[in-house]
C-alpha cells in the first residue's frame, strides 16, 4: 500500500496470539481414552488467567483440549455447539463421534489458513464410539494425524520422551492419570508458560468427565538452588586461575 492511503478494512488483531495456554496431553489407555492440560492462560508471559479450563466436550462421544489462543477456542467451541445442535435437530439416531468431529476440525483449521487468518490453536480430540477408541491431532495449518499419545506445545518436546518409554496400550485409568500427571509436572518445571492446577478429561464410550482442577506437588528446595549465586560462581571458577 502507497505511503498516505488508508485500507477500506477495520483493523484486526487476529494474527497475533495474546491470551495462550500451553501443552496438552492425550492417551489411549485399556477402557478408553484421556485428555490433560493446565488451567493457566497467560496473557502474553504473565501468568494472568489460572482457572481457564481448555477442555471440552463434543457430543455424546467426544472430548477434546486445545493449547494455543484461547479466543480461537472459545469460537471453535461455539461451531462445535452449533453442529452439535444440528446433528440433535436430525433425530435420526445417528450421532458424530470423534472421527467426525476431527474431520470438521482440521476443515475449518485448513479453510482459515488458506485464507491467510488462521485460528492459533493445536487441538487433541479423543473419543470412543462403538468400542473403539481414538485419537487424534489437530494444528492452525489443518494437519491431521490420529496416534496413541499426543503432546502439543513445548510438550511435544519435554512430555513425548516420556510417553515413549511407558505408554502402553493395556494401562488402566488410574496408571494413565499418573503418567499424564508426570508429564505436565515436567512441562511445569521446564516450560515457564505451564502451571501446577490442572485437568484431566476421559470418555469410555459410554460417559464423559472432565475433573476438579488438580494441583500437583512440587519441589523447588534442592541445596544447589539455595546456594546465593556469588558463592556457586566463587566455587565454579576457583580452580581456573
Amino acid at each position: 500500500m502507497a505511503p498516505g492511503q488508508y485500507s477500506a478494512d477495520p483493523v484486526k488483531h487476529t494474527l497475533s496470539p495474546i491470551v495462550t495456554g500451553a501443552t496438552v496431553i492425550g492417551m489411549k489407555y485399556g477402557g478408553g481414552v484421556l485428555i490433560a492440560c493446565d488451567t493457566l492462560a497467560s496473557y502474553g508471559s504473565q501468568a494472568r488467567y489460572k482457572d481457564v479450563c481448555r477442555l471440552k466436550k463434543v457430543g455424546k462421544y467426544t472430548i477434546m483440549g486445545a493449547s494455543g489462543e484461547f479466543s480461537d477456542f472459545q469460537y471453535i467451541s461455539d461451531m462445535l455447539d452449533e453442529l452439535d445442535d444440528q446433528d440433535f435437530l436430525h433425530e435420526d439416531n445417528c450421532h458424530m463421534g470423534p472421527h467426525e468431529y476431527s474431520s470438521y476440525i482440521g476443515r475449518v483449521m485448513y479453510n482459515r489458513r488458506s485464507k491467510m487468518n488462521p485460528l492459533y490453536n493445536q487441538f487433541v480430540i479423543a473419543g470412543k464410539k462403538d468400542g473403539k477408541s481414538m485419537l487424534s491431532f489437530v494444528d492452525h495449518q489443518g494437519t491431521y494425524f490420529e496416534e496413541d499419545y499426543i503432546a502439543t506445545g513445548f510438550g511435544s518436546y519435554l512430555a513425548m520422551p516420556i510417553l515413549r518409554n511407558e505408554w502402553r496400550a493395556d494401562l488402566t485409568l488410574e496408571e494413565a492419570k499418573a503418567m499424564v500427571v508426570k508429564c505436565l509436572k515436567v512441562c511445569f518445571y521446564r516450560d515457564c508458560r505451564a502451571y501446577n492446577k490442572i485437568q484431566i478429561a476421559t470418555c469410555d464410550g459410554e460417559t464423559q468427565s472432565i475433573s476438579d482442577p488438580i494441583t500437583m506437588d512440587h519441589f523447588w528446595g534442592h541445596s544447589l538452588w539455595l546456594e546465593k549465586r556469588l558463592e556457586q560462581t566463587s566455587r565454579g571458577t576457583a580452580d581456573t586461575w
